[in-house]
């Protein structure tokens, strides 16, 4: 028969050695590593999946020695994370400021609390110092443009120029470039919100621009009386942007003149934009929903070299009082600051005392739950600043002690002390 007819024989199944054989190829010589016996003299199947069984297993637990030391190498080499950078202390707490005592251990370098009506003093600390205003700038950013007589309607763009002016700020909402807003509409963001593009862009779009803008601003200081200001940006990023407290109590008067500036710096919050790219501001002062706090006009500010800072014509006691609070240290410590003073106010104001307190200034415990004072501050109170004054051989008058121009014998600096002013209790 043909090679090629011829019927295929079926070819017996392959056992023992030569059945191992393949098997040992497609598992790769790892098995003779693992198990050399059983590589050498496999007899059976069953010995072959017994050894198959465990290579697996001896397998995973012989890399784990070698891929740990690796892992370890690795993070060794890796660079280590820079520390970071310290804070920059405010200049308050580089000129020492901060180590005045106020007696209500305040944590503001600067506060000064005066009766809007009357121009009484009725808290100062430190409030002749010159320190960078920070946001509070935009006050006097708002005044200009109110009273330049530009139509609040005219339709703005945010530029890149606007961007490039504020690129220090660290607002978690930006206004985007190109995007567009009237006058008034940036204007409320600036006061509410402290959003330094929108007064940037109030400044640029001013006639003669931004230069000239600042140059008014510096200008309405000078009316204004505002005699240890200059401003040289309109957004407060700048920490040449300076002014006292006595002075920033005059922006105050001046701001609080205007509804629309009254209007706009106690807003809560104000909705912009449409569709997905709407965005919500909320006033940076909390205090303004607060619901024993009856603000008439504010403004926070904040960068490193000026601290926390707050200013506002509140309403205490059924006085108008002006309150300016500057280089805070703490996030939250200007709202304490200014609620500490506020509780002690209402304390004081609601009795019914001589005019003036003690040179000391301000009585050096909180009121309690009830509003009364400790019987040790109301002595204290009751005393009366004569012979305060006699010791420290001061000649000024009652009125000049409470403005903080007492002088200390040999000495042409006011005294430290004296500028702790004691309220008047009326």
């Amino acid at each position: 028969m043909p090679e090629a007819n011829r019927p295929l024989k079926p070819r017996p199944l392959l056992a023992g050695r030569a059945m191992a054989r393949p098997l040992l190829v497609s598992l790769g010589w790892a098995l003779a590593c693992v198990a050399p016996a059983a590589a050498a003299n496999v007899q059976a199947p069953a010995s072959m999946a017994r050894a198959a069984a465990a290579l697996p297993v001896t397998s995973a637990r012989a890399a784990r020695p070698t891929a740990q030391p690796a892992l370890r190498a690795t993070a060794a080499r890796a660079p280590a994370r820079r520390a970071a950078a310290p804070a920059v202390p405010s200049v308050g707490t580089q000129t020492g400021l901060h180590a005045v005592d106020d007696g209500l251990d305040l944590r503001s370098a600067v506060a000064l609390v005066v009766d809007s009506d009357s121009n009484e003093v009725l808290f100062s600390k430190n409030s002749q110092a010159v320190l960078p205003i920070a946001s509070i700038t935009k006050l006097m950013t708002a005044l200009v443009v109110v009273e330049s007589g530009s139509l609040l309607a005219e339709e703005l763009t945010v530029s890149a120029e606007d961007v490039r002016a504020t690129a220090g700020s660290n607002q978690r909402r930006r206004l985007a470039p190109g995007a567009q807003f009237s006058r008034g509409e940036l204007l409320r963001l600036a006061l509410m919100a402290s959003e330094n593009r929108a007064a940037h862009a109030l400044g640029r779009h001013h006639p003669g621009g931004t230069a000239a803008f600042v140059q008014a601003m510096n200008a309405k200081a000078r009316a204004l009386g505002m005699r240890d200001t200059r401003y040289v940006e309109p957004t407060g990023l700048s920490s040449e942007n300076r002014s006292s407290a006595q002075d920033l109590a005059r922006l105050i008067d001046a701001a609080a003149g205007h509804p629309l500036i009254r209007d706009y710096s106690t807003s809560d919050q104000m909705l912009v934009g449409s569709g997905r790219q709407r965005m919500l501001f909320r006033n940076t002062n909390g205090l303004v929903r607060h619901p024993e706090w009856e603000i008439a006009v504010q403004k926070t500010g904040y960068i490193a070299a000026a601290g926390r800072c707050v200013v506002m014509r509140a309403t205490m006691a059924g006085r108008q009082l002006t309150m300016v609070l500057l280089d805070s240290a703490g996030r939250y410590s200007r709202i304490a600051d200014a609620e500490r003073l506020r509780r002690w106010l209402q304390a004081s104001l609601s009795k019914s005392s001589p005019a003036t307190e003690s040179m000391r200034g301000p009585i050096a415990s909180e009121p309690d739950a009830k509003g009364a004072l400790p019987a040790a501050d109301a002595a204290a109170n009751a005393a009366g600043p004569a012979a305060a004054w006699a010791a420290a051989g001061t000649t000024g008058s009652a009125t000049a002690a409470v403005e903080g121009t007492a002088a200390v014998p040999g000495s042409a600096r006011p005294s430290a002390v004296a500028d702790q002013v004691a309220p008047a209790l009326r």
